[in-house]
């Protein structure tokens, strides 16, 4: 071979070797594709999602599935450049999933610990709706304190002022509502019995302070826990209410229909905004939903990503999506996003 040839042989090989190593190399983006989907009311592994011991149970003739977002924690340029043109995924700068402040194993243990606070959530909320309220109770009193000779430990507390205390935020605020120096009539229940106590609060750290420790409790005659392994953050909160609802609850509330959904819930029911809409409502379509519940706050990018045959609802709270699956069962249409 002439030595011309030669050059533009190596050179192409070189080209191709070179090519071959940016492709494969990592980008400091990753690729967000549609997670599985989680039916609450079914089984994962032959293992009951909700699972509930010591009380009656029902079943559902449709489902209530959680959306999950999978993401590629180490992405190469050639699968970046495919998911910047591809209708179920998205490419991100890596650093809005993986803080350059934190390391990955450090947000995987943040969205666990997500996870199992939004089951620890789910359950108050659902609790609640079915009967089961929260008792904010005394679970120690500081020597010395306000409340110090008068509260006792395993004492619940009612009401501060006549106002009805639910949790344990709103004893929190009840109390700071008043300079330290107050006097607060504390409302609270001992074995069962009402009371009532007048204490004036004390500053702690620059604080009124009535000098006790309290707890959430929510007694109910049952076991309830979930299993359900390698999915994290707070995005499943919704549907977990709403599957342990179903399950305690004599009504079926999916209608014999598949609904899918997403968003975060807080002890007081409110349902908040999560990330991956765009890949959820992807999932959610391919499972077969007929229906999408939508946080409120991720209308607008759920419309701009709309899947044809898959309509949005819009949820502000647990309730507006029991109004939305009881609207839906009786061939109603709840109010879309």
């Amino acid at each position: 071979m002439k030595s011309r040839g030669v050059t533009v042989l190596l050179g192409a090989v070189i080209t191709v070797l070179l090519s071959f190593g940016v492709l494969s190399a990592p980008v400091p983006y990753v690729v967000l594709s549609p997670g599985p989907t989680v039916n609450t009311l079914g089984k994962e592994a032959d293992k009951e999602v909700i699972q509930i011991t010591g009380t009656q149970s029902y079943s559902s003739a449709g489902q209530l599935r959680l959306t999950t977002v999978s993401v590629a924690s180490e992405t190469k340029l050639l699968p970046a450049i495919a998911g910047w043109f591809s209708d179920k995924e998205a490419v991100v700068p890596k650093e809005l999933i993986y803080p350059p402040d934190q390391t990955e194993k450090q947000v995987e243990q943040q969205n666990a610990e997500d996870f199992q606070a939004s089951q620890t959530s789910a359950e108050t909320v659902a609790l609640t709706k079915l009967g089961y309220p929260i008792q904010v109770t005394v679970s120690s009193v500081t020597p010395g304190g306000a409340a110090a000779s008068v509260l006792k430990a395993g004492d619940v507390i009612t009401t501060v002022d006549g106002k009805a205390i639910k949790t344990a935020p709103e004893l929190t605020d009840a109390i700071k509502a008043k300079p330290a120096g107050s006097s607060l009539t504390i409302g609270y229940t001992r074995g069962g019995q009402p009371a009532q106590a007048t204490l004036t609060t004390k500053t702690v750290d620059g604080q009124p302070r009535i000098g006790v420790e309290i707890e959430q409790k929510q007694p109910h005659p049952f076991d309830l826990k979930f299993d359900l392994e390698d999915i994290g953050g707070p995005s499943a909160g919704l549907m977990f209410t709403l599957g342990i609802i179903d399950k305690l609850g004599a009504d079926d509330l999916t209608g014999g229909k598949v609904i899918a959904g997403t968003g975060t819930i807080d002890d007081q029911g409110n349902v908040g905004p999560i990330g991956g809409i765009p890949q959820k409502l992807v999932g959610a379509k391919d499972a077969g939903a007929v229906a999408f519940l939508v946080p409120a706050d991720n209308c607008k990018e759920a419309s701009d990503n709309a899947v044809d045959g898959l309509p949005l609802y819009k949820v502000a709270t647990v309730d507006d999506a029991l109004a939305a699956l009881n609207t839906l069962k009786t061939g109603g249409e709840p109010p879309r996003c």
